[in-house]
């Protein structure tokens, strides 16, 4: 089995990085304990932007100084005097202090930016042989016609194979568009079958540069904006030279305005463009020669409503400025959570994991994570796309989260709300929503259907004609009838409405499923080294023993929707029957009831939550039960103790709490916090789709 795997570039911008971030991406679904190392990094402060968004966005427990062989200082010096084996006995050493504490190593060659860069591919190939890794060799097809990116290929191979490397593979990145298929011809005509390759187009929307790299390119001061301005995309760059009045007629979407920083006509002429519908959106302005906006524009711009705009500030020229700006290459932040899905869409697109991972030949760690979790979720949501209604886009959040899952094309999405005002609030935020569709709940095709449906299910409650429409015009009314009508696969709502106004519709009219008395609510903890079932700890305050032997139920269902092992078991402050008290009566009854309905489930009731999941102690208290201290569902005997206990584990233990996923209900519609953030929504909304998955399944 591989315990690693080289990254090796033969050129200059093979976009490297997107590869980089794809493989570590899928080998974080099969491996545990996974590493990142780079053999060489840039001296300075300035952390290795490389290692920063991968140890970042996958959770790695490694020191900086970890995770890289030697600084290009370090290694100027051993050139230097001639020491040129003490480069490659640094670089080991280090890797292997890695490599001790790991199942697997991914590593990312150096950035043809030294001094050396005509002799890196040699350099990387002989590093390779030296932490004995298998390569994969990306081929850059920026430029080239086919004929070119051929012979790139032939002489890399013909390196590679003088070197006596072990390749697994080869990528052919940033090819034109027409010219994949026959790339992809002649490397399977020319590569041996042992070995992988695929070939992925150019996209400029990786070449972008973005504000943030401007600003850390030019180790520029930022004197007005946020992070999400700092993600704007910037699409071409203009000096401002002349009077505001020929600027403005030569400004376009996504420009980059240079201009001294004494030019406060300039400044307040690009400002309120921003405020003005006539005017395309820059990306934002760089002021030059040291010069900050005085006191008064100060006053005058943070009086306004936010600008979305990044003002940043340098202390050279502006020809120098503009220099400076055309040598920034552009990079994957961990901050630019849209760019990041935008490239992982992009690799999986063109490169199929799954061959890869057969041919590293890993062994898939019987270990969960919360990542491999989130990542199966994803896999399985790819493989029967789902439509999900999100009604709440009047939400930042929400608008962030559908650009995201229509990036990875996890679902397909509608929002509701006015189409211009979710338009022009997404290119503030510098998101795509091109594929998402949307309804405007005031104007809409749709309303006279949805509200003669509706007054035909709840007419028995008195309900008036014109009092259903009116409640047609409600979001949450107007999404829950969506998939009530088969418009929509679920809706996720919540964010902004309260739990009530979010499921009230859901009761109304969606109903319960046959069998099922109450809607409940779990949510899946995702530990370190595990995932968990909890409930019910979102809807119901107080169920009687009937009510939670149906939660119990309804929560193996959704554990085994989610491939986890079904062991129930029923909490209490007391295990066995050592206790006394109405509580533990309670969930004695409706351990019997589940029982007596499901007896093929393994459950065990009244317990203790330590004797439920620590074997030392159900060796202690319960030695001969098939669920204590193997328990993998937990029932709580009510909503304060189920809500207090799933917040302390998540905050306590670092776990990701998924959820609340409703259970229950003849189809999806679930529930989110107030307080969540952009990646529960992604992952509720992924949840929400494969319960409709599981819907399809039944019919």
């Amino acid at each position: 089995m591989s315990k690693n795997l080289y990254i090796a570039a033969a050129e200059a911008e093979t976009g490297k990085s997107m590869i980089v971030l794809g493989i570590m991406d899928f080998l974080s679904r099969y491996v545990d304990k996974i590493g990142f190392f780079r053999p060489v990094v840039r001296s300075g402060k300035v952390i290795d932007n490389h290692i920063r968004l991968i140890s970042s966005r996958y959770n790695l427990k490694f020191d900086y100084e970890s995770m890289y062989g030697i600084t290009s200082d370090e290694m100027f010096a051993f050139n230097k005097t001639g020491d040129t084996e003490s480069i490659y006995t640094s670089i080991l050493n280090k890797y292997k202090l890695l490599e001790q504490k790991c199942d697997f190593v991914l590593v990312e060659g150096s950035d043809f930016r030294s001094y050396l860069s005509q002799y890196e591919f040699d350099f990387n190939l002989r590093v390779a042989n030296n932490l004995n890794c298998p390569i994969i060799s990306i081929i850059s097809g920026v430029s080239k016609d086919v004929p070119e990116v051929l012979e790139s290929i032939q002489v890399m191979r013909s390196v590679l194979a003088m070197e006596k490397c072990i390749q697994i593979g080869t990528i052919v990145n940033r090819a034109r568009k027409n010219d994949i298929s026959q790339i992809a011809t002649f490397l399977k005509e020319v590569m041996p079958n042992s070995e992988v390759n695929f070939v992925i187009p150019e996209k400029a929307f990786l070449q972008k540069l973005t504000m943030r790299q401007i600003k850390d390119g030019l180790s520029a001061k930022q004197i007005y904006g946020d992070d999400v301005s700092l993600n704007h995309d910037v699409i071409d760059v203009k000096v401002a030279a002349m009077n505001i009045e020929n600027i403005l007629n030569n400004i376009s979407e996504g420009s980059l305005i240079i201009t001294p920083g004494d030019r406060i006509d300039v400044l307040l002429g690009l400002s309120f463009t921003l405020l003005s519908n006539n005017y395309p959106k820059i990306a934002g302005i760089l002021l030059t020669g040291g010069f900050k906006p005085n006191d008064q524009f100060k006053k005058l711009i943070y009086g306004l409503k936010r600008l979305p705009i990044t003002i940043l500030s340098v202390e050279c020229d502006t020809f120098t400025a503009a220099t400076e700006v055309s040598k920034v290459r552009p990079l994957l932040f961990p901050e630019n959570e849209q760019r990041l899905a935008s490239a992982l869409g992009l690799f999986e697109k063109y490169v199929v994991v799954e061959e890869l991972a057969k041919k590293i030949t890993i062994t898939k760690s019987n270990v969960v994570t919360p990542l491999m979790f989130e990542y199966e979720l994803f896999n399985r949501a790819k493989q029967n796309r789902k439509h999900i209604v999100l009604p709440e886009a009047n939400d930042d959040r929400i608008l962030r989260a559908a650009s995201i899952l229509l990036n990875r094309k996890a679902v397909d999405i509608t929002l509701l709300g006015n189409e211009e005002e979710i338009n022009q609030r997404a290119a503030s935020l510098n998101i795509s929503l091109k594929n998402a569709f949307i309804i405007d709940p005031f104007d809409n095709d749709l309303i006279e259907e949805y509200t003669a449906e509706y007054y035909r299910l709840r007419k028995h409650k008195g309900i008036s004609k014109e009092a259903a429409k009116q409640l047609m015009y409600d979001v949450s009314y107007l999404g829950t009838m969506m998939v009530h009508k088969g418009h929509a696969d679920g809706m996720v709502s919540g964010a902004i409405n309260t739990t009530q106004h979010t499921i009230r519709p859901a009761f109304e009219f969606i109903k319960t499923k046959p069998g099922t008395s109450i809607v409940s609510s779990s949510f899946l903890m995702c530990l370190e080294d595990r995932v968990l079932v909890y409930a019910d700890c979102a809807v119901n305050p107080n169920p009687d023993a009937k009510q939670l032997a149906d939660i119990a139920i309804s929560s193996a269902k959704t554990a085994a929707m989610f491939g986890i092992e079904q062991r129930i078991a029923m909490l209490s402050y007391s295990t066995g029957s050592s206790g006394k008290g109405k509580s533990v009566e309670k969930v004695r009854e409706a351990t019997e009831i589940v029982k007596k309905r499901r007896p093929e489930l393994k459950t065990e009731g009244p317990i203790q939550y330590d004797a439920a999941i620590d074997a030392s102690v159900a060796k202690t208290k319960m030695p001969d039960s098939e669920v204590a201290g193997k328990a993998t569902i937990f029932i709580f005997p009510d909503l304060n103790t189920g809500n207090n206990t799933y917040k302390a584990v998540q905050r306590s233990a670092n776990a990701v709490a998924i959820g609340p996923v409703l259970q229950g209900l003849n189809k999806p519609v679930n529930d989110l916090s107030r307080g969540c953030q952009v990646t529960d929504i992604v992952n509720t909304v992924v949840i929400t789709a494969i319960q409709a998955q599981e819907e399809d399944s039944l019919f």
